[in-house]
C-alpha cells in the first residue's frame, strides 16, 4: 500500500523484499483466507484498536475501511462481508488479496526486488541517503520501513525494523505477543475441548479488565481460542501473576436458578455419581475441573451432596478461577505489540522527527488492535498516509 501510493503520488518506488516472494505473510492471515479489513466506520474502528488510538485518527478518517475495500474492488478483487463485519475476499484465498496488491504496484510503476535483504539505512545531515542491502547499495531521498513485527519470524517478521529504527535513534518500546493463547495452570486434562457461550473476566486489584461473553478454547498449555485472544492483547504488558481471570461457564443463570437446577438434577438422579449429573451442565472434562475447584468427590452418589457443597460448585461453575501464568510466543501471536514509539512519528505523514526522509507504517509501529480486520486495517491506512507523506 505504501509503495503504490508513493509511486501514484508521482515517486520513482523501488520495493525491497528480502522473500522469493511478496505477501508472505498475507498467505497465511485468517486461516489462509485473509481478513483484509473491517467494514465498519472510523470511529468503531478506533474502539477496536487497544494501543495508539490517538495517533492512528487521522489515517483512520483518512483512509478508512471503505478505501481499503474500493481500492482492493478497483484493482479487480471481488470481497464478501461476513459476520462481524469481517472482509474476505470472495475466493476465499489470501493469494489474491497479495496478487492484487502485486498488481497495484505494478500497475502504478514501482520496481520490485526480490529476495534483497536490507543491512541498514544510511543518513547525512541527519536526513536519508543510501540503504545497503545484500545486492548492492541502493540511493535514496526517503525510506519507509514496512517490516512488520516479530510474529510468525517464518514469513521473514524478524525485527529488522526495529533493529534500524533504534540504529536511527528511534525508541522501541517492548514487544510482546498480542491475539495469542494463554498459558494457565492446572487445565490440561480438558484440552480439546471448545466452549460456546462462556464469560472471559479479568481483574487487576479489583478493576475489571476484560469482561466478554464468547468462545474459548481449552489446550494442552491453557486456554486459547476468540475470547482469549482479545483478553491476550489487553493483559500482555502486565505481569500475569497480578490478573485474577475467571470463566462464568453458565452466563444466562444467576447463582440462585444455576443452585435450584442443580438441586433438581442431583435429586432427580440421586443414586448416580456426582461427575455423571453435572455432565448435563459441561462435558466430562471440564466437569472434573469445576469438581476439584469445587472440593467435591467426583465419585460421591448425588443424594449425598450436602447443601455446601452445592454453593460451591455454584461458586466455580460461575467464576471458575484460570491461574495464567504466561503468554504463548511470536510463532503463534497473531501480532507484535510494542515497537517503535508513537511520540517520535508525525501522525500525519508517518515520517520520523527525528530523521528526514524516514517514514514508518503497519506493525513495526507501537499500535494494535483486536483481531477482525483492524490490524491489517492499521497497516493500509498507516502505509497509505507514509506513501502520501513524502514530499
Amino acid at each position: 500500500m505504501a509503495a503504490c501510493t508513493a509511486a501514484k503520488s508521482g515517486h520513482r518506488v523501488l520495493l525491497l523484499e528480502k522473500n522469493a516472494k511478496l505477501g508472505k505473510k498475507l498467505y497465511i492471515t485468517g486461516k489462509g483466507r485473509c481478513n483484509l479489513t473491517n467494514d465498519c466506520p472510523p470511529e468503531e474502528f478506533l474502539q477496536n484498536v487497544v494501543r495508539g488510538e490517538r495517533f492512528l485518527r487521522g489515517a483512520a478518517y483518512r483512509f478508512p475501511a471503505s478505501s481499503t475495500m474500493t481500492f482492493m474492488e478497483e484493482h479487480g478483487l471481488v470481497l464478501k462481508t461476513e459476520r462481524g463485519n469481517r472482509v474476505f475476499p470472495a475466493s476465499d484465498r489470501a493469494s489474491d488479496v497479495t496478487k492484487t496488491l502485486e498488481r497495484a504496484c505494478r500497475d502504478a510503476g514501482v520496481t520490485v526486488k526480490l529476495n534483497c535483504e536490507v543491512k541498514e539505512i544510511l543518513t547525512e545531515n541527519g536526513a536519508v541517503r543510501a540503504v545497503l542491502t545484500s545486492s548492492g547499495d541502493e540511493t535514496a531521498d526517503a525510506v519507509i520501513l514496512a517490516t512488520g513485527g516479530l510474529s510468525y519470524p517464518s514469513t521473514g517478521s524478524t525485527g529488522d525494523g526495529y533493529r534500524f529504527a533504534k540504529e536511527l535513534g528511534h525508541t522501541v518500546n517492548r514487544c510482546v505477543p498480542s491475539l495469542v493463547g494463554l498459558e494457565a495452570d492446572g487445565v490440561s486434562e480438558a484440552q480439546g475441548i471448545s466452549v460456546k457461550n462462556a464469560v472471559l473476566t479479568a481483574k487487576r486489584g479489583g478493576k475489571v479488565l476484560f469482561s466478554e461473553l464468547g468462545e474459548l478454547l481449552f489446550t494442552h498449555y491453557g486456554i486459547s481460542g476468540p475470547l482469549v485472544l482479545s483478553l491476550s492483547a489487553i493483559v500482555n504488558r502486565l505481569p500475569l501473576a497480578e490478573v485474577a481471570a475467571s470463566i462464568d461457564f453458565k452466563p444466562a443463570l444467576d447463582e440462585k436458578k444455576l443452585d435450584e437446577r442443580l438441586l433438581r438434577d442431583l435429586t432427580s438422579r440421586g443414586k448416580e455419581q456426582i461427575k455423571s449429573v453435572m455432565r448435563g451442565l459441561l462435558p466430562a472434562g471440564i466437569t472434573s475441573l469445576v469438581l476439584r475447584e469445587a472440593e467435591a468427590d467426583p465419585e460421591k452418589r448425588a443424594n449425598a451432596v450436602t447443601k455446601e457443597e452445592r454453593g460451591r460448585i455454584v461458586c466455580a461453575l460461575k467464576a471458575f478461577p484460570l491461574r495464567l501464568t504466561a503468554l504463548r510466543g511470536f510463532s503463534e501471536a497473531v501480532v507484535t505489540s510494542g515497537g517503535v514509539d508513537l511520540k517520535e512519528i508525525d501522525p500525519v505523514t508517518m515520517e520520523s522527527k527525528k530523521v528526514k526522509g524516514l517514514f514508518f507504517c503497519g506493525e513495526v509501529l507501537d499500535c494494535d488492535a483486536f483481531t477482525g480486520g483492524f490490524n491489517l486495517q492499521i497497516a493500509f491506512s498507516t502505509g497509505f498516509m507514509a506513501g502520501k507523506g513524502i514530499k
